[in-house]
């Protein structure tokens, strides 16, 4: 039996497994697949919400913790690890924005830097931007951060330590509690036993919740994404040096040149298949913001599952009527934005310290009418809201 049990091995689980083994405790991660390849995997990479006005004030709370954490993180595991998971803080154009009023004012209380810039200052920075723009928002303390390079760092680093044993191709069939305590979780190789169990399965955590008869309305978000690869420009930069968000879809640029485009928003359930119309929409996109990228090749076309999640506010704690079981899911967009602070506020709560910051807006709790009892029949609901 170990101290710790974790589902899930995207950057949510295993930023979690890494605090608690440095903390000194014991812990085992189950992945289904392998580590970091799911939506950690997916994603774009911007460390920040694409439009962080739009977001609740306990949102932006955690945004802000994490973003400031990346940089030392980011080289930490580049000198621990030998993998670079290549942090670039170049910055973002927000262009064509129709709520730039709230975007300033969203600055403004934040203590965020955001400020118009006429045409001359966008085309200095990213000359092959489209014609005929005619300025933009922009926010100069942005990052990015090529997470599959992150979870590859991170798996990395978890190999070395101790206290960390991790098993990949385990898939976790169902979760097993008995007098209202967890007690394991039964997978395809057998029960693996647990004192308390967190579930950071992403998409499928609602999946794992409901073999106990418990209902956690995280449910997969497909977001579909492109990659093209670029050639050198003039005078050895790159066709493009900064994030450019623009209606809803962004342009991400990486250090080698490689420019990613996304993404898709569709309720698909479980359904990660690549479409044409997709891919044609993704196309148009990129060619519309950048038009020299008509000249590049797509070099990979790909879908991931976010875990969405109500108001888009991840839950984060103990489930009620079930000692033992903690839950991190739901971030939707936004997992690798939230993860250093997402997992270090689950962290605080697992270890009974002072957490850093209010963890009650993102508790998991029992819809009203719901009894108190404890749960220990696989088929009672509980639901949550």
């Amino acid at each position: 039996m170990k101290d710790f049990l974790i589902i899930g091995g995207g950057v949510i689980g295993m930023m979690t497994a890494w605090q608690l083994a440095e903390a000194g405790h014991a812990v085992t991660l189950l992945e289904r697949g392998q580590c970091g390849r799911e939506a950690s995997w997916a994603g774009g990479g911007i460390v920040s919400p694409l439009y962080p006005w739009r977001y609740s004030a306990p949102i932006s709370r955690l945004s802000r913790w994490s973003e400031g954490r990346y940089p030392h993180l980011a080289a930490r595991l580049a000198e621990e690890t030998g993998i670079d998971p290549e942090f670039r803080q170049k910055g973002l154009f927000y262009l064509d924005l129709d709520d730039a009023a709230d975007a300033m004012a969203w600055a403004q209380r934040q203590g965020k830097p955001l400020a118009r810039v006429d045409d001359y200052f966008l085309y200095a920075r990213e000359p092959h931007l489209a014609d005929g723009l005619d300025g933009a928002l922009w926010m100069p303390t942005l990052g990015s951060i090529r997470n599959p390079r992150l979870g590859q760092a991170l798996r990395a680093r978890l190999t070395t330590l101790p206290g960390v044993s991790l098993h990949e191709g385990c898939r976790v069939e169902r979760l097993v509690v008995e007098r209202g305590r967890v007690a394991g979780v039964d997978t395809d190789a057998g029960r693996v036993l647990a004192d308390r169990l967190i579930v950071c399965g992403g998409a499928w955590t609602g999946r794992l919740l409901e073999t106990l008869g418990l209902s956690l309305p995280v449910r997969p978000v497909k977001g579909q994404m492109m990659v093209f690869r670029t050639p050198v420009a003039t005078g050895s930069r790159q066709l493009l040096e900064r994030v450019v968000l623009a209606d809803g879809r962004y342009l991400i640029p990486r250090a080698d040149g490689r420019v990613l485009i996304g993404s898709t928003l569709e309720e698909a359930d479980f359904d990660k298949t690549t479409t044409e119309q997709a891919r044609a929409s993704l196309y148009a996109s990129a060619v519309a913001m950048l038009p020299a990228l008509a000249d590049c090749q797509v070099e990979h076309h790909w879908a991931g599952l976010r875990p969405g999640a109500p108001k888009g506010l991840p839950f984060i704690g103990e489930v009620p009527h079930v000692e033992g079981l903690f839950v991190n899911a739901g971030h939707y967009r936004n997992g690798l934005v939230l993860a250093p602070a997402a997992t270090r506020l689950l962290v605080d709560q697992l270890l009974g310290r002072e957490p850093i910051l209010d963890p009650s807006p993102f508790l998991p709790r029992s819809a009203p009418g719901t009894s108190d009892a404890a749960v220990d029949v696989p088929s009672r609901e509980v639901a949550f809201a």
